[in-house]
C-alpha cells in the first residue's frame, strides 16, 4: 500500500517556502497560516493528530491541500484553544469544527497513542457523519504498531497513489483492479454512502 512515509511528509514540510525563507519551525508556520476568518469556515478534512507531530502535521496538511482540500488543524485555526486541558469549552470548539467538516482523517503515527483527544475526536465524528479514515504515516525504519489500537482497523486507510488520495479497506498491496468495491477516490468516498468500513 502507498501509505505516506515519514521522510516524505517531513520533506514536504521542510520545503515550505516560509520555513526556508524565515527559518521557521513547522509549528510556527502552521500558526502563521491561520489567515482565514474561521467563524464561518467549512473544511473538507478535520485532521485529527498528536500535537507532538507538528512537522508531520505540516507536511500532511500540505499534501492534502495539494488535493484542493481545506484542512482544519485545531492549533492553526483556533490558536487560543488549550488542548492540554480537557474542558467543556475545548470540547465545544472541537465539536463545532467537526460539524463544519466533511471528513475526519486520523493521522496515525508513533505519537498517536499518547494523545488524549484523538480517540475522542474519532468517536465523535464517527457518530456524527461517518466519514472517518485513517491516514497512516509510516516510519522510515520499522513499521507502525497498531497494538492496543485495533479499533483503527474498523476504518479504511487513506493512501496516496499516483498523486491521488485513495480510501481503501483492503489489505492488498498494491490495490488490485478486482478490489474496486473496496477502494474509492477520496472525493467519491466523502460524497458516497459506502464508507468502506470493515
Amino acid at each position: 500500500m502507498a501509505y505516506l512515509r515519514e521522510s516524505d511528509v517531513r520533506h514536504v514540510a521542510r520545503s515550505d517556502t516560509r520555513v526556508i525563507a524565515k527559518s521557521m519551525d513547522s509549528g510556527a508556520v502552521l500558526r502563521e497560516s491561520s489567515e482565514l476568518d474561521p467563524s464561518t469556515k467549512k473544511f473538507d478534512v478535520f485532521l485529527c493528530h498528536a500535537i507532538r507531530d507538528a512537522e508531520i502535521v505540516l507536511g500532511a496538511k500540505r499534501i492534502l491541500e495539494q488535493q484542493n482540500l481545506q484542512v482544519y488543524v485545531d492549533w492553526i485555526v483556533d490558536p487560543e484553544m488549550d488542548r492540554t486541558a480537557v474542558t467543556a469549552k475545548t470540547a465545544a470548539t472541537l465539536r463545532n469544527r467537526m460539524q463544519c467538516s466533511s471528513s475526519l482523517l486520523y493521522l496515525f503515527s508513533n505519537n498517536s497513542k499518547r494523545s488524549r483527544w484523538m480517540p475522542w475526536e474519532l468517536g465523535y465524528f464517527d457518530g456524527l457523519k461517518g466519514n472517518v479514515g485513517v491516514l497512516p504515516v509510516t516510519p522510515d525504519i520499522g513499521d507502525l504498531d497498531f497494538t492496543q489500537e485495533e479499533y483503527l482497523d474498523l476504518y479504511p486507510k487513506v493512501e496516496l497513489i499516483n498523486s491521488s488520495l485513495i480510501v481503501n479497506r483492503t489489505k492488498n498491496n498494491p490495490v488490485r483492479a478486482e478490489d474496486r468495491d473496496n477502494y474509492k477516490p477520496f472525493s467519491s468516498w466523502v460524497g458516497g454512502t459506502d464508507k468502506l468500513r470493515l
